[in-house]
């Protein structure tokens, strides 16, 4: 392998190419590729929808000439698959075009890989290079590695607060949210459903509020809409049931009313190939993630007014991770201890 490449440089590349399709390849990762031959990236490219190329193939695709693919090196944020499932795998492709170089940025961690692209690339003598920028990679591809590991979905917690720590007024106007957040926060909760696989809510948000749960301030994908209706009582006319995204509604004939609500709904979400998740409900749907600890990351918006009377926020511990200003709220992302 031509060692005078620059392995960060082109992975960090690959990285921001994948980015440019989170959200769009759910229950598959959105993998970023690119190929660089005589230090010049040639081709760059990633995943299709589930059921289209992954991104290794489609960046093969994209190289008009491929005799330049004898003399490059493909690098590709994860671990290249070697199994037949809706398309064939990547490994096979790598090796019918000769490219004599792979760097990778993590390992694949599901069942059907974890490892074996690796060994059947080395078995067709390709040179490998793994664990470039592997934590970035770790982290673009959290949810899918988190699912596989923990066989449950990544779960996002989310809430707008007010100064005084009020979740809500005591009041409002019926079928219509309290806007606490400013404009440009929930702009950004738009681009952040966008990335995300579903969201969740409980019945009550949606009797009072009625909301839609799209991005329509955002372009990309709307997530799967996870409704908990226990006791089967929500009609069609909310609009969550609308036709601008796939929803699903859990009651009680999905959960083990013996166990704790939110595990069940964790199993519930894994059993669906759902890879995460964030749960906007109210507070009691946010108490029930939080009372057993299952939560992976809570982002939460302070604003800088007072309620002054109203339902009590959430609260949680762990560590902060991440501030910013926007307009008039605060954001905190928070990991647990």
């Amino acid at each position: 392998m031509n060692n005078k490449l620059n392995h960060n440089f082109f992975m960090s590349r690959c990285i921001e190419v994948a980015k440019k399709g989170r959200g769009r390849t759910y229950p598959n990762p959105c993998v970023g590729c690119i190929i660089v031959n005589k230090n010049a990236i040639i081709s760059e490219a990633f995943s299709s929808k589930c059921g289209g190329n992954h991104a290794e193939i489609n960046a093969i695709n994209k190289v008009k000439n491929k005799d330049l693919l004898k003399t490059s090196t493909l690098y590709v944020t994860l671990e290249p698959c070697s199994h037949y499932g809706k398309t064939p795998p990547c490994c096979n492709t790598i090796s019918i075009n000769k490219i004599p170089n792979v760097v990778i940025g993590t390992l694949d961690n599901s069942s059907k890989v974890n490892g074996k692209g690796i060994e059947f690339l080395k078995r067709n003598n390709v040179n490998v290079i793994k664990g470039v920028l592997e934590s970035q990679c770790i982290e673009l591809h959290k949810n899918f590695l988190h699912f596989n590991k923990n066989k449950r979905p990544y779960i996002i917690l989310k809430w707008a607060q007010s100064k005084d720590k009020l979740f809500s007024p005591l009041k409002k106007a019926k079928n219509k949210p309290y806007w606490i957040s400013s404009k440009k926060s929930r702009q950004l909760v738009h681009k952040w459903r966008s990335e995300e696989h579903a969201i969740l809510v409980g019945y009550n948000t949606v009797t009072e509020d009625n909301p839609t749960l799209n991005i329509r301030n955002w372009n990309g994908e709307n997530p799967i809409r996870i409704i908990i209706d226990l006791e089967n009582k929500l009609n069609d006319n909310f609009n969550v049931f609308n036709s601008k995204s796939q929803t699903i509604k859990i009651n009680k004939k999905h959960i083990d009313s013996s166990s704790s609500l939110a595990f069940e709904i964790s199993n519930f979400l894994y059993n669906k190939n759902i890879q995460s998740v964030i749960v906007e409900g109210g507070r009691k749907t946010l108490d029930e993630f939080i009372k057993i600890g299952l939560w992976d990351e809570a982002r939460i918006f302070t604003n800088d007014k007072n309620l002054n009377k109203g339902i009590k926020a959430p609260e949680l511990k762990g560590k902060i991770i991440f501030e910013k200003k926007i307009d008039e709220d605060e954001l905190m992302v928070i990991k647990p201890f």
